[in-house]
């Protein structure tokens, strides 16, 4: 590419802009999502004292993210913060300047029911375009929780929805397929489902 770029004109890109932000988005919704926000909110708007003393803390889980770029590593520094066990995955085996355990993308789906939080930073591309399949959601353990904070083509939206609706897994989506999210879509009412208008990496 920078061969076709005139003389004098300076070429960049975003990497690192987003960081911050769609980390910090991706603790809340772990953490919202693990400690069921949602739930008591719902609650509250009811008028109803409605306790739930079994969610389980975001501390002490394990958490696997997919795509460990800047953003992934941005996300798990703040995870460690609180006590989160995190290893990523990549196109190859590493260890991340941070010092994360980076597992090869060949090794994802046998690693998947290890981890009680997958984290989905990856774009879409041929690679991963419905990456997050049915193989790949049942190889993750029952109340294990899917966010995306990548694409939402990068996720099978149908299998993500069978696997909510029979109240095995949790998701917290800041992209969807199809997106925008259009009204009525079955995502809106899906069990254990927290849905946001793709905004985690707005400025």
């Amino acid at each position: 590419v920078a061969h076709l770029v005139p003389e004098g004109v300076i070429l960049a890109n975003a990497r690192g802009v987003h960081d911050t932000r769609v980390a910090e988005m991706t603790l809340a919704m772990a953490l919202a999502s693990r400690r069921r926000l949602p739930q008591f909110i719902d609650a509250q708007r009811r008028g109803v004292w409605e306790k739930d003393p079994w969610a389980p803390p975001l501390a002490d889980s394990r958490a696997l993210v997919v795509g460990y770029g800047s953003i992934g590593q941005a996300i798990g520094q703040r995870l460690r913060a609180c006590e989160v066990h995190v290893e990523g995955v990549a196109r190859s085996a590493r260890t991340a300047p941070d010092g994360t355990t980076v597992h090869a993308s060949s090794e994802l789906l046998a690693l998947l029911p290890e981890f009680d939080v997958v984290i989905i930073v990856t774009p879409h591309d041929e690679s991963t375009d419905r990456l997050v399949d049915a193989h790949f959601l049942a190889a993750m353990p029952d109340g294990a929780l899917l966010i995306n904070v990548g694409r939402g083509r990068v996720v099978d939206t149908d299998a993500l929805l069978a696997e909510l609706e029979s109240d095995r897994l949790h998701a917290a989506l800041d992209v969807t397929d199809p997106e925008p999210l259009p009204e009525g879509h079955p995502l809106w009412s899906a069990p254990h489902c927290l849905v946001l208008p793709h905004i985690a990496g707005f400025e």
